[in-house]
């Protein structure tokens, strides 16, 4: 489904022109030819065009000769990295803030974030949300008690925690009938991720804080404050722990509550305390079956402390980043398969741009964290399309996608993973998705979670596809290789 928002799947169309040669674009999996198409299995019922075999990874890539040939290697992804940090507005280097912020420059900051939409908001129950609620929200941004000057403090994430455009927790929505799509849900942070205090609410229950990829809204309590170079040097060395299941959960225990069942998200990368005796117990249980890792907490009194905790080996997780090859890549896309879609990571899962992103992190790659951002951004190898590019222009770029591409129309963003019997086949996190049933009546469904879809059969109206809507094609490339005229 196409949502047309300003929030997490924000859109700006862009005024470019095409700016790679479609033609020259290579087929899927490099130059060399797709190998024959295992047998699919059976066909499945309701979506067009599925059968049982794709909705395996394995099945995708054992069409592809070069599979297991690294995208990039490790020292391509540093300098992927570096580029998207120098050349993407999105990207923020919270350790070069300034050590005072103006009111003015904050206020700005905020308000460009925590403006109350123009259309009518609902809460949970369908009732208009009324004047006097949209005041309290508004006073609760504290904007007249701004000083002249801020100082940012430092801190660590402790808890997944969800970031809000404005400092509540108040669920809105657009209609009186549909309460998936919380509009004031922005994204969610991590423990271990860093930021940037900059605002109290008045409550001084909510901080607003800068962080690599968002400025937002977040509970205090998820927020441990602490010296700048501690928060900045967490996890800088090894050895580490990557996470590279969908989500992952530290042991549980009494004794430190505040780590117990930790839900830790793909890609979240814990600093491993190597030097831990065996014989210690780390919160009354022996470490001999689990990884030994730092984590933050939070004091009483909000300031940061560094703990042990326990990962069991059971939970899925890896020295360091994956190496970034097609069939990991597949694989990583897989292990969210039906997981509920959650717009702005909510539900504790994700919507379609945290969900590239997500199996990106699993490879260390950064990406924007909006498909705003990702469409457009200047440090990917971007196709972009305009009204002027055709039916046969579209097609032919769809056919030459490769595995690990994204595909972005407004508002949403498909991964490719394959092309069997002249379709291509994406994985995306979706809301919904429509394509035309045999009596040419199309069928709106709500997939509402990540999906295995055939691109060309889908619509996004009566009468345009998804590829007629394409707006960009990304492709991570190395930054080495010769670039498309």
């Amino acid at each position: 489904m196409v949502l047309a928002s300003r929030l997490t799947c924000r859109w700006q169309a862009p005024a470019l022109a095409l700016v790679l040669c479609l033609g020259s674009l290579p087929a899927l999996a490099g130059t060399a030819a797709p190998l024959p198409a295992p047998d699919p299995g059976p066909a499945l019922p309701y979506i067009v065009g599925l059968h049982e075999a794709y909705l395996t990874p394995q099945y995708w890539a054992a069409r592809l000769p070069d599979a297991d040939v690294p995208m990039l290697d490790r020292a391509q992804v540093d300098a992927q990295n570096a580029r998207m940090r120098r050349e993407d507005d999105h990207i923020q280097d919270i350790a070069r803030l300034p050590a005072a912020i103006s009111a003015a420059q904050l206020r700005a900051s905020i308000v460009a974030l925590s403006s109350w939409p123009a259309r009518p908001l609902h809460d949970s129950h369908g009732t208009l949300v009324s004047s006097a609620l949209r005041q309290d929200i508004e006073a609760n941004l504290a904007l007249d008690a701004l000083p002249a000057s801020t100082a940012p403090q430092y801190g660590l994430v402790v808890h997944r925690a969800a970031l809000r455009t404005f400092p509540t927790r108040q669920r809105v929505f657009s209609s009186s009938e549909g309460t998936d799509i919380d509009r004031f849900q922005e994204s969610a942070l991590f423990p271990g991720d860093k930021v940037a205090v900059v605002h109290r609410s008045a409550d001084g229950a909510w901080l607003f804080v800068h962080s690599e990829r968002y400025s937002a809204w977040i509970e205090a309590r998820h927020v441990a404050t602490g010296r700048k170079d501690t928060v900045l040097g967490y996890g800088a060395k090894g050895p580490y722990r990557v996470i590279t299941g969908a989500v992952a959960h530290t042991a549980f225990t009494p004794e430190e509550p505040r780590v117990s069942r930790l839900q830790l998200d793909m890609g979240v990368r814990l600093p491993v305390l190597a030097d831990w005796s065996p014989a210690q117990p780390v919160n009354g249980q022996q470490a001999h079956a689990s990884w030994v890792v730092q984590l933050p907490v939070r004091e009483e009194d909000g300031t940061l402390q560094l703990v042990p905790a326990l990962l069991p080996r059971s939970q899925d997780s890896s020295a360091d980043y994956l190496p970034l090859t097609p069939r990991l890549l597949l694989a990583q896309a897989y292990k969210f398969l039906g997981e509920r879609y959650g717009w702005g990571h909510d539900y504790d899962t994700r919507d379609c741009s945290g969900f590239v992103s997500e199996i990106y992190r699993s490879f260390g790659v950064l990406l924007p964290r909006n498909t705003s951002a990702q469409g457009i951004s200047p440090a990917l190898d971007r196709t972009a399309f305009t009204a002027k590019d055709d039916a046969a222009t579209r097609d032919r770029a769809v056919a030459a996608l490769r595995v690990g591409d994204l595909v972005y129309i407004p508002g949403h963003v498909m991964m490719a993973i394959g092309h069997v019997d002249g379709r291509t086949w994406v994985i995306h996190d979706t809301a919904g998705g429509s394509w035309k049933g045999p009596d040419g009546v199309r069928v709106q469904a709500h997939l509402n979670g990540v999906s295995v879809t055939p691109l060309e059969p889908m619509m996004a109206s009566d009468t345009l596809r998804y590829i007629d809507r394409i707006t960009n094609i990304q492709r991570l490339r190395p930054p080495t290789s010769p670039q498309s005229p």
